[in-house]
């Protein structure tokens, strides 16, 4: 092995092996614990075992199969990995969403099932030449779903986070279907410097001196909690943040702070949250209510808006949910 090839081995296994501890922080970091740290504690891993199996696969072709096949089925997580750590920043869910549940369950089942049943070492030519192809696919699919979520989170780390990924996709599929020589190295060197971004950009974030924080913020809260129920403004469908922050006294500024840093909600959030019970309320007690009716009666000016809204908050649409209700009872 050459100087020039010992230099790709090296930073290659950094990256997957940085990429492995990295994960293992944000799985098990308790000051940073949310379903986004876990999701892209999860991407991190996965595209560790991706680039681990490259990296070895490319300086000792006769890897065993075992290790080539959990490396695809690493790289067979990594799109639904990337997709879900961006709804997770968008929606910030307090519990995993049962929709979520189906999605990763299937997919885990697949590759526990096809693992089992057709194993790379006993059907190298499948995996080869069909597997690989669907993997591509599926990474290409989310690829293109997460890039209609960034419109929604254009910040620098987002950004670098999801070009990174489509370079290393791009690298492998270039790979695979020999179009490039000697790229197929490229994508861990690529995952590399995008893992080093990621620590710097963290790094970066915890640095920032914090926001000088609002004394008594319960006190505001229940205020708050207390004029938003009794008179139901949330109702008003021309409510802007100015409107309530006078109902309490308080200035725009802080309330948009108070709302941010205490509930880690926007003030849309907020509200739509408080319309969304409501109409839950009306779905349960008022059968002869329309949806759209129902919509008009919370606060909303159309009904695409409520439907939207409805499914933001109960990742479900009216119809289901009144459909659930009944269910039960």
């Amino acid at each position: 092995m050459s100087i020039g090839q010992q230099i790709l081995f090296l930073l290659g296994a950094l990256g997957a092996f940085n990429g492995i501890i990295l994960s293992f922080y944000l799985f098990l970091n308790k000051k940073r614990r949310s379903w986004a740290s876990f999701f892209l504690g999860l991407l991190v891993l996965v595209f560790s075992i991706r680039v681990a199996k490259s990296v070895f696969l490319y300086f000792n072709p006769s890897l065993a199969r075992i290790y080539l096949q959990i490396g695809l089925s690493g790289c067979f997580l990594i799109g639904p990995s990337l997709y879900y750590y961006f709804r997770s920043v968008i929606l910030k869910p307090a519990r995993l969403p049962e929709t979520w549940k189906w999605v990763w369950g299937i997919q885990i089942g697949i590759l526990l099932v096809v693992g089992i049943l057709v194993p790379y070492e006993t059907y190298p030519a499948t995996w080869g030449n069909v597997f690989v192809k669907i993997i591509y696919l599926q990474w290409f699919a989310y690829l293109i779903a997460t890039g209609l979520l960034l419109r929604q989170v254009l910040k620098p780390f987002y950004i670098v986070l999801y070009v990174g990924n489509c370079i290393v996709f791009l690298a492998y599929v270039l790979a695979y279907f020999n179009i490039m020589q000697g790229i197929y190295i490229s994508g861990p060197i690529c995952f590399t410097l995008i893992l080093f971004l990621t620590i710097f950009f963290s790094s970066s974030e915890s640095t920032k001196p914090e926001r000088k924080k609002i004394a008594d913020a319960d006190l505001w809260i229940s205020k708050l909690e207390k004029v938003i129920g009794e008179k139901q403004l949330y109702k008003d469908p021309n409510l802007k943040l100015n409107d309530l922050a006078q109902h309490i006294n308080i200035s725009m500024h802080q309330l948009s702070q108070l709302l941010n840093d205490n509930l880690g909600k926007s003030f849309s959030t907020y509200i739509n949250e408080y319309r969304i019970a409501e109409a839950c309320k009306l779905i349960t007690t008022n059968g002869h209510l329309t949806f759209e009716a129902i919509g008009y009666e919370v606060g909303y000016n159309s009904k695409s808006t409520f439907y939207t809204a409805f499914r933001k908050i109960k990742d479900t649409t009216p119809a289901l949910y009144k459909e659930s209700i009944d269910n039960q009872l």
